[in-house]
Order: C-alpha cells, then structure tokens, then sequence
C-alpha cells in the first residue's frame, strides 16, 4: 500500500497529538496523587481565613452562570450592598474540596472591599468532606477539562455582562491551577490573576500570551508544588517581561492560606491576604 506525502504528515500529526494528551493525563493523575498525599489527613473545616467577616455590608446570592453541555451551573455571587453591577469584579475558584461555605465566605469577603466576586463550581454541585471523596472529585475533572475551561469562559462573559470594569480571577490549590489557566485561556479578558499554590506551566512560550498582572503565592515546604517549579516559573515569567511578583513563604507548607483546611499558618496567611488585597486594588480599581 502507497501512502501520500499528505497522508504520511497527517498520520504523524495523529501521533504526536495522542502521545501529548497522555503525557497531559499522567501529569494531571500525578498531580491529583500529589493533593492527595497533601490533604491526606486533612478536613474541610473552616479556619480563620474563612471565619472573617467582610469589612462592609455585602448581600449574596445563588446565580446560574453557566451552562455547559446541557448542565446548568450554579455559582455564589456576593457583592457590596447597594452595588450597580459596574464595578470591578472577580471570579473565585475553589480548592479541591469544592464550592463550600468557606469558599463563598471568601467571596464574601472580597466582595465587602468592593468587588463583584462569583464563586464558580467546577464540580457540578458536589463538595466533598473526606479528602478521598476530593481525590475523585478532582481526578474527574483534572480527566476532562474542557467543559471546566468553558464554565470559566462563561464566568467571565456572566461578571462582564453585568457591566464588570474589569475582570480578575483568584484560585486556591486546585483552583490556584485553574486561575493561572483562566489567564491563559483569556489573556485579553482577566486583567490580573492571583494564584495561590497551584499547579503550574513552565514553559515560557505558552506563558508568552500573558497580559494581566500575576501575584503568586506559595509554600516553601510544598512538596505538592516544590519550589524548584515555583522558580522555574518565575524565571519563565520574568524572562517574558511579564509583570509577576512571586513570594514563596519559607516555613508555610502547602494550602497554608486556603479557606477550608487544617494546615493554616497565620502569620504566613495574613501576610499573603494583605498582599493580595493590596495587589487587587492597585490593578483591578485603577
């Protein structure tokens, strides 16, 4: 049998493509193992990130934001009392355990110092309360990505249809992960990204696309996000002229600072928290 030119590129195409999604598959399974080994004892408790109050009057709400596949998704909108809907907004995204009331209480929050905040669910109504119920939750979602890159996209259009100012987005854990990948799946539409301990991209040509302003944070004993790729990733950024300012908490392990959990490091959390309001206001109310 003769094969064409065409023919041969076209097959060698399918090939790569294939070898690239599973070497996507086994990076998304390690990094599930690596939450796992993480949370393995830990609990979707509240603590004092969550526990805060907003500074100011806030009112909340259940919205559908999207729908993707024939599913509805709800998310938790919060905003300042009185709020018009054209002022600058945020998309919050939850850690592995899913949209729970500390997640939303952290919308509440950010909404008290001004911001129109949705908590988006990308497990499709489900959260967990033990961490293997979380590991599958995860791995489900980490498998198939594309209806969770939709549900952000649609987040995004739901906050700038109301009339948002401007659009940022903020992430813990797994949804540290999912913030840095909003960035890349709408460089022209998040205008800054704060990430807190997620998986991250390397690679300075995919990073390339950046626009926004990035704050991350991260834990020097992670062993779930080491610092080694922290640093590559802050060598990419930089190495880019993107506009990035990275800390790395030395004595803070991983989720050091998420809404639900008992791994909180107060003095590392309160710091990260001053820091990132600090960086909120400075890109998305100027």
């Amino acid at each position: 049998m003769k094969f064409t030119k065409q023919l041969i590129v076209l097959f060698a195409v399918a090939f790569l493509t294939a070898c690239g999604s599973g070497s996507e598959a086994q990076k998304a399974d390690e990094y599930t193992e690596a939450m796992a080994k993480e949370h393995k004892d830990d609990k979707p408790v509240s603590n004092p990130a969550s526990e805060a109050k907003p500074e100011a009057e806030v009112v909340s709400e259940m919205v559908k934001y999207a729908t993707v596949d024939g599913t509805e998704y709800m998310g938790h909108l919060s905003m300042p009392k009185g709020a018009t809907g054209d002022e600058p907004a945020l998309i919050v995204i939850h850690e592995w355990w899913g949209l729970n009331d500390n997640i939303k209480s952290m919308a509440d929050q950010l909404a008290g110092q001004g911001y129109v905040a949705l908590a988006v669910d990308l497990y499709g109504g489900k959260a967990a309360t033990k961490p293997d119920d979380a590991m599958a939750m995860m791995k489900g979602a980490m498998a198939n990505p594309a209806p969770l890159q939709e549900n952000l996209k649609q987040a995004q259009a739901f906050l700038a249809g109301k009339g948002a100012t401007k659009v940022g987005v903020i992430g813990w854990c797994f949804g540290g992960m999912w913030s840095l990948q909003s960035g890349l799946l709408m460089p022209d539409k998040i205008d800054a990204m704060v990430i807190y301990y997620g998986r991250l991209e390397t690679d300075a040509t995919k990073l390339s696309t950046l626009n926004m302003p990035i704050l991350g944070i991260f834990g020097g004993k992670d062993k779930g996000i080491p610092v080694e790729s922290v640093k590559a990733f802050e060598t990419a950024l930089k190495e880019g002229g993107k506009n990035a300012s990275i800390h790395i908490y030395d004595e803070a392990d991983h989720a050091f600072a998420n809404p639900s959990g008992q791994h909180y490091d107060e003095t590392a959390a309160k710091d990260a928290w001053a820091k990132t309001t600090k960086f909120l206001a400075e890109n998305l109310k100027n």
